[in-house]
């Protein structure tokens, strides 16, 4: 479900959509609490409120500060892992020179039909293996045993290009394997991230506030906040999707290089 939001809503839209309905409906619930809770206006309980609010504050913000650190350490690690399967397309679409021009004109043409592949397979999303990747994959490991090495240099440089081709099969497994599983909080972490989120709002709504011209502001504010956390949760959950996503440049780079 997450997945649907983050990849069909635009990030603007998304975090604005939240605001709306969180802060509108905590508003709209403060207008009820004082209609029906008259006394709730007056601040007898305010010492009360005061303390379980700072308690509950507290709690929040660690709770959601430690979910927010992890999933962004998910990010960076993502993020890493595809600028280390661009450098090393890179690094073999550089090394071609030193080979013979027939070897190097078949090694390029299926490094290149490799990484469009492998870009096609990222823009899913989905983390799904590709056919069409893994038969590239094959061809341009094919192309590599074809190459008969006939000077020192060539030989250093053939046995530099298959560690970086092992280098980009395994980043391109790790690339799919986080797509996968990396898709947020599983649901107990969701069930106290909202029961957390309407205890804040809760213990606001009910604090003892004489003028509504005080009181819903304050509302607002607070609901304002845990929309806009509930949105970075969400954007997070999905290191390839999103507004938030990790790019794919670093395979439009090794692409470039290669059409030149």
């Amino acid at each position: 479900m997450s997945a649907w939001i983050v990849s069909n809503i635009p990030a603007a839209l998304l975090l604005l959509g939240l605001i709306v309905v969180v802060a509108g409906a905590a508003m709209l619930l403060v207008k009820w609490v004082r209609h029906q809770f008259p006394a709730l206006t007056r601040d007898e309980h305010n010492d009360v409120t005061k303390f379980t609010y700072s308690f509950i504050g507290f709690i929040y913000a660690f709770f959601i500060g430690f979910i927010v650190s992890s999933m962004w350490g998910q990010i960076n690690s993502a993020d890493a892992n595809a600028r280390d399967e661009g450098a090393a397309a890179v690094e073999m679409a550089r090394d071609l020179g030193v080979f013979a021009k027939t070897d190097g004109d078949r090694i390029r043409a299926s490094l290149l039909g490799y990484e469009k592949a492998v870009i096609a397979e990222w823009d899913s999303g989905t983390g799904t293996r590709s056919p069409e990747a893994d038969t590239a994959l094959t061809q341009l490991s094919a192309a590599y045993h074809q190459i008969t090495a006939t000077t020192d240099s060539q030989k250093a440089l053939l046995s530099t290009s298959y560690a970086n081709l092992d280098k980009i099969s395994q980043a391109r497994t790790v690339r799919l394997l986080t797509a996968r599983e990396d898709t947020g909080p599983p649901w107990p972490l969701w069930a106290v991230i909202f029961l957390t989120s309407a205890m804040v709002l809760g213990t606001v709504v009910i604090y003892g506030v004489e003028k509504p011209g005080m009181h819903y502001p304050m509302v607002a504010i607070v609901g304002v906040i845990v929309a806009t956390n509930l949105f970075l949760i969400l954007e997070l959950s999905h290191p390839f999707i999103g507004g938030i996503s990790t790019t794919n440049d670093p395979l439009y780079e090794a692409v470039s290089i290669l059409n030149r």
